[in-house]
């Protein structure tokens, strides 16, 4: 099955917002210093990962220790049943790991009871905690690997990008599917439905005709439309032209090599009690009547493939997980090991879908998507989730790195919906970033708060003389479109406002305008100088109005500088406390780095 879809096959990212992410008034930050900079792996390091402190790492402690807090809420009805029966939650930037703690039960149920839509737990001694080394079932984030494995075979010329993949698999082109390439495959952009029961067909070469005959919804290249297929074909493809099966690939060319030895497909029975338990498998609910899942893979297309699979059926650690990461955000390689060109990561970092906005796509990992990366968001943010519950999430702009694996759909899948302990997470960490103020010791912040509108007000000033300008820097960091930084005046005392439009600036960069007074979407995490000229008034307000839904945030905006100037006198400067005192702020705060 795929992550969070249903048959009807809708966007991750529709089926993202069908559940509502936690939010609050978290704030956000980055270094001030642009993504070459701020990326040890652009400078030529290439950090191996170790605990160590939150400082050590660049973070702020406070916020990591509210990522855990929040995370164990969780554990708790959310909001009827827990999201997960427990939790490893991993994070850190560079080569430091400083936050790596297990919450709640990798084992607590033996049975889901339909009829009260309650758990049966295994007695108190037989329950499992979760422990910093669980393994757990990654579900769709297997599909990292596999593309991982494809880029490899892109760059050694054995397989091309954009070559139809009836020309690796000759019977792949039935029904219509003739001119579908490696790279649609990839990016989900082929026109498969999002799945089929395979588990259905009893034979190997039973499942392979479904796919054989399986006909695209879409023609190829028109539409999104995520879809398990798409990597079980890419699975296919890469067994015919290497002559290895799945499992002996990810062995040799990613897990041997990084040293990962926490990850495999079919886990070895000696495993079992290291293992997140996962469903109660049986019907409706399931396709398969299996019981309790545990130390066995959970997808029922995966298991009838014999466990492994292009699309689900990897099992790892968070710390396997983050070697992982920290191998890409360094361009592909990990200490003396190199997996990938770094060429090829920046393609699987690259947006490929700019003709389907909303479902940006690199090769194999997803971009830029709010509904699980919260205010970890930016155009090149990568990441994947997994049906189970396990989410890893890559910024090569602050060099930061997120893992949530979760148990989710222990003891049922019905327990829980959305990504609101992923978003609740990813904000946390983002805000554990600091932005530093461009002057002095505090810039004014707008908060991440949902469904909230946030005003900074500057008193009444008379610009009547003509010639005034507003001078400052602006940081912004917003869910594009939906949520908005706008500037705007007031010449009857707040009882109508207009915007003011306004130019931004930044090093390196041309000057941009502003003609509708306001931004949103992604800055690329740095402070941007700011002119607007103003109306002549005898008493003009202006105030910078913050505006967000009730869905998702970004890290939000800062301003700091405010000076207005008018025929040559300073009307009003922000460094001067007595003007400072006369701002007016409902929801922004002072915050320092």
């Amino acid at each position: 099955m795929t992550d969070e879809a249903a048959n009807s096959g809708p966007t991750r990212r529709q089926l993202g917002r069908a559940g509502l992410a936690l939010g609050g008034a978290l704030a956000l930050a980055p270094l001030p210093a642009g993504p070459a900079e701020a990326t040890p792996a652009a400078a030529g390091r290439r950090p191996v990962l170790r605990h160590g402190s939150a400082a050590r790492a660049g973070l702020l402690p406070s916020h990591l220790r509210r990522l855990v807090t929040d995370a164990e809420a969780f554990l708790g009805p959310s909001p009827r049943h827990p999201w997960y029966a427990g939790a490893v939650l991993l994070a850190g930037r560079g080569g430091t790991v400083a936050l790596h703690r297990p919450i709640g039960m990798a084992v607590r149920y033996r049975a889901y009871d339909e009829k009260t839509d309650t758990g049966v737990e295994f007695p108190p001694d037989e329950q499992i905690p979760m422990a910093e080394d669980t393994v757990f079932d990654l579900a769709s984030v297997s599909k990292l690997f596999t593309s991982i494995l494809a880029v490899q075979q892109i760059e050694r010329g054995a397989l091309e990008l954009e070559g139809k993949v009836a020309s690796y698999l000759p019977d792949f082109a039935r029904a219509g599917k003739q001119d579908i390439t490696i790279r649609q495959l990839l990016t989900h952009t082929s026109g498969f439905r999002a799945w089929i029961p395979l588990y259905s067909a009893p034979t190997h070469e039973d499942k392979l005709q479904l796919i054989w005959n399986e006909k695209p919804v879409s023609a190829p290249g028109t539409a999104y439309l995520y879809s398990d297929l798409n990597l079980i074909s890419l699975q296919l493809v890469l067994e015919r032209i290497t002559g290895r099966a799945l499992d002996t690939l990810l062995h040799d060319e990613v897990t041997g090599p990084l040293g990962l030895r926490r990850t495999r497909y079919n886990p070895p029975a000696s495993w079992r009690p290291k293992i997140a338990a996962t469903e109660d498998a049986r019907a409706p609910w399931s396709g398969l009547d299996r019981g309790l899942v545990w130390g066995e893979v959970h997808d029922e297309n995966a298991f009838s493939l014999g466990g492994v699979a292009g699309h689900a059926g990897v099992f790892s650690d968070a710390w396997d997980l983050a070697v992982l990461g920290r191998t890409l955000l360094n361009g592909g390689a990990y200490g003396r090991a190199r997996i990938l060109r770094p060429e090829s990561v920046e393609r699987m970092f690259t947006d490929f879908n700019t003709a389907f906005p909303g479902d940006e796509h690199g090769l194999g990992f997803e971009l830029y998507q709010h509904w699980y990366m919260g205010a970890m968001a930016t155009p090149r943010t990568a990441g994947h989730t997994g049906f189970t519950g396990t989410s890893l999430v890559l910024d090569p702009t602050t060099d930061s790195f997120l893992i949530v694996l979760g148990n989710s759909v222990h003891p049922v899948r019905s327990w829980r919906s959305g990504s609101a302990p992923r978003v609740a997470a990813a904000n946390t960490m983002a805000r554990a970033v600091p932005v530093r103020p461009a002057r002095g010791r505090t810039a004014w912040f707008s908060g991440m708060a949902l469904s909230t509108t946030a005003t900074l007000t500057l008193p009444a000033l008379d610009t009547s003389a003509g010639r005034a300008r507003l001078r400052c820097v602006l940081w912004w960091d917003t869910e594009p479109t939906a949520d908005a930084l706008v500037l705007e005046s007031s010449a009857d005392g707040g009882t109508n406002w207009l915007p003011v439009p306004f130019t931004t600036s930044r090093r390196g960069q041309a000057p941009k305008q502003h003609p509708s007074g306001s931004v949103s979407g992604f800055s690329g995490r740095v402070w941007h100088g700011l002119t607007a000229g103003l109306p002549a008034a005898p008493e003009l307000v202006l105030r910078w109005r913050y505006a967000t839904d009730r869905l998702y945030v970004g890290r939000g905006c800062f301003v700091d500088g405010l000076r207005v100037e008018s025929a040559g006198d300073v009307l009003f400067d922000e460094r001067r406390p007595s003007d400072a005192a006369r701002l007016k702020a409902v929801g922004w705060t002072p915050e320092a780095d």
